[in-house]
């Protein structure tokens, strides 16, 4: 499947209009892009005591996979400037994106880099880690 970057990242730059972020004023989006075609979108939600923030990509990947999906191939990621996910995000896609998923890092449709999940997270720990000997 080839990947429209300009719809996915527009996706992920809308859904960061209804982010949650009232303290660090840090709004992301994200757009997550299933194997079928479906594209879940989420928003960062913070809270005063950090800890249970939930980052725009994990709150796209959860909806995804509350609702049956498990096969993605790419994710687009809308913030202030260009940012990369954080490490609990690679560990949560890596789940199921795996190595090649393809990660879009956008400031907007103009302005991104993409790099797969493997380049962002090398050596992941998934399913095959728990069998190593």
């Amino acid at each position: 499947m080839s990947i429209d970057y300009s719809k996915l990242i527009n996706a992920a730059a809308k859904a960061r209009e209804n982010a949650y972020a009232p303290y660090s004023q840090f709004k992301v989006g994200a757009a997550l892009l299933c194997t079928d075609g479906k594209v879940f979108t989420g928003c960062n939600i913070e809270f005063a005591s950090y800890s249970p923030t939930n980052c725009a990509e994990r709150t796209a990947l959860f909806k995804a996979v509350s609702e049956g999906e498990r096969e993605f191939e790419a994710i687009a990621i809308v913030g202030n400037g260009i940012i990369s996910p954080c490490g609990v995000c690679r560990q949560a896609l890596f789940e199921f994106g795996g190595e090649k998923l393809s990660v879009i890092m956008a400031k907007n449709d103009d302005e991104y880099i993409v790099k797969t999940l493997g380049e962002l997270f090398p050596m992941g720990f998934g399913a095959n880690s728990l069998d190593a000997k």
